[in-house]
């Protein structure tokens, strides 16, 4: 480890002694896992397969899906194809990303409006599905039952609404639907529910209106949108299922120029109502539940007192703390079977110059 990482672990492991009202963990900074080639620094979504515990993370830096070993902490193998950094994050990808047909294949949004479907036995691009829209496919979920995948394009003003497309993961890749959702002009994460088979998807602004968002509810075999759950002062992103039928929302109220202040906010799924939230995080994306340690975790790169991620508990849904985290700190990925919370961090900052970094009970 490198003295600037010797110097990152010592600051962050000294402030991340947390205590919740019902679970105690004391999370550290374990480790941080190198990252080859250019230096990291424009990402997206990751996702780790519980079973090989092998970690996949965009890595728009170096054009490709990047495969760690969650339990070595190691870099193990990439796989390139995709468009990168443009410049511009509405062209940019990789972007969200699945495990598909019980995790013998990757598929993941691309800046050019595709879907790329890779083989991990072979790790390379086997086939690319274009959704036909103009800018980014963004992040995506797959129902495993029905065989299912969807994904979402933010509108194009003037020329297309928002819309999410449902793909077969059978062989042949059939384009199942494209549906538009007429009142957003942006699609966040899609959320499967195992428990009631529907979609979940964030939609960050609706009706043309800065402190409204929602959540689409979509059938995927009916392919159409139930219904919208409306979302006050959050501008949803991040989704994840927990305890209790709940739902972490990663709200990106408080980022720069959002014209609503900093709040999380957690779901009742049964209800459809929130239930809980917090203003001291917020200006986020993605969010995680790590159920060993009955916590939620949200990425907060815009978050009150600077870009952290920020620890909530899964049972009484209050706030613990906001852990000092690397510049653009959106992406939180968790390793269930070990408890680690994998954050990539870019090369500027001062952190790492550009890992994942690892954190977990000690």
């Amino acid at each position: 480890m490198s003295h600037r990482m010797n110097t990152l672990a010592i600051t962050i492991a000294g402030v991340l002694t947390i205590a919740g009202s019902a679970h105690a963990a004391s999370v550290k900074l374990l480790t941080m896992i190198p990252v080859p080639g250019e230096p990291i620094e424009s990402y997206d979504i990751g996702t780790v397969d519980e079973k090989t515990h092998l970690y996949y993370q965009t890595d728009r830096s170096n054009k490709s899906i990047d495969i760690f070993d969650v339990v070595k902490n190691k870099f193990v193998g990439r796989v390139p194809g995709f468009v990168g950094f443009t410049g511009n994050g509405n062209t940019s990808g990789g972007n969200g990303i699945s495990l598909v047909n019980n995790s013998t294949e990757v598929w993941s949004g691309d800046g050019d409006s595709t879907v790329k479907v890779i083989d991990l036995k072979a790790r390379k691009i086997v086939d690319t599905i274009s959704t036909g829209g103009k800018k980014r496919a963004n992040e995506t979920d797959v129902d495993p039952v029905d065989q299912i995948f969807i994904i979402g394009n933010d509108s194009t003003e003037g020329v297309e609404p928002s819309f999410v497309t449902l793909i077969s993961t059978k062989p042949g890749h059939k384009i199942l639907a494209k549906i538009p959702i007429e009142r957003a002009r942006q699609i966040d994460a899609p959320r499967y529910n195992p428990k009631n088979g529907l979609f979940y998807v964030s939609l960050p602004v609706i009706d043309k209106t800065d402190n409204k968002g929602g959540i689409a509810v979509i059938d995927p075999r009916e392919a159409k949108v139930l219904r919208i759950i409306e979302v006050m002062d959050c501008a949803p992103q991040g989704l994840a299922l927990g305890a209790d039928d709940h739902m972490i929302i990663g709200c990106n109220a408080g980022s720069s120029g959002s014209k609503i202040p900093p709040l999380t906010a957690v779901l009742d799924l049964k209800t459809e109502k929130v239930i809980a939230s917090t203003p001291k995080m917020g200006g986020s994306d993605m969010a995680g539940y790590v159920e060993k340690l009955g916590l939620y975790v949200v990425g907060g790169r815009e978050a009150p007192g600077g870009s952290s991620i920020g620890l909530i508990d899964a049972k009484t849904n209050e706030w613990i703390q906001n852990i000092p985290a690397p510049p653009n700190a959106h992406s939180v990925v968790i390793s269930q079977a070990n408890a680690h919370i994998l954050v990539p961090s870019g090369k500027t900052g001062g952190f790492c110059g550009g890992c994942i970094l690892v954190f977990g009970e000690k």
